[in-house]
């Protein structure tokens, strides 16, 4: 393997120091103003070097960060306190937003069928897994909800087009009469006119 560049070896320096994940514009203006097609093609490089080891470089909703390689996460597991399992409702909550965002609660209710109660909202919020993503420019301005970086990163996902579909969740077994129901009730959101929603929800 050739030697590292000089460039990539600050890139990896910088993100190994850094506390926060870093998008390509941040690492570029850290490194002093550098050209981002530079930095990608280091992290690129990085990248591929890192990808059997250890630890690997990944990018997670376009910001860049070393973890520790998926098979040798249980050799530094500690013990800690254990994560409370999400109900049936914020799954279904924590679904909505992720596919369709952003959505305000009154969409999220007009799919579900159902009332969404803010402590549902609020469960997601405290994992860090949802964000308020400002409101809809419509009667009532209702708040509207998108995912987070670190949603993302807990389910190891790239970006929110690396969700599965609806198909590979059915072949994993992960959909019961009920949730097929629910897929339904989805696929009807392709036809859900967010700007014209009579929408009073200003929570």
């Amino acid at each position: 393997m050739s030697e590292p560049t000089t460039l990539e070896r600050a890139v990896e320096a910088t993100l190994f120091a850094s506390e926060e994940p870093m998008t390509v514009d941040a690492l570029a203006a850290h490194l002093g103003g550098l050209a981002p097609g530079d930095v990608r093609e280091a992290l690129a490089a990085l990248a591929a070097h890192y990808g059997q080891r250890g630890v690997q470089l990944v990018e997670r909703g376009g910001r860049w960060h070393f973890e520790t390689a998926p098979d040798l996460a249980h050799l530094l597991r500690r013990e800690k306190e254990q994560v409370r399992r999400l109900s049936r409702a914020a799954t279904e909550v924590l679904a909505i937003i992720a596919y369709h965002e952003p959505v305000s609660r009154a969409e999220i209710e007009s799919i579900r069928g159902v009332q969404t109660s803010a402590g549902t909202l609020d469960v997601l919020m405290e994992a860090g897994w949802i964000r308020l993503a400002g409101r809809r420019e419509v009667p009532g301005r209702p708040v509207i909800y998108a995912t987070t970086p670190e949603f993302l990163d807990h389910f190891g996902l790239s970006s929110r087009r690396d969700l599965p579909g609806i198909d590979e969740l059915r072949a994993a077994g992960l959909l019961d009469p009920v949730d097929e129901a629910m897929e339904a009730a989805l696929d009807d959101l392709g036809q859900f006119d967010a700007g014209d929603a009579e929408d009073s929800d200003t929570d």
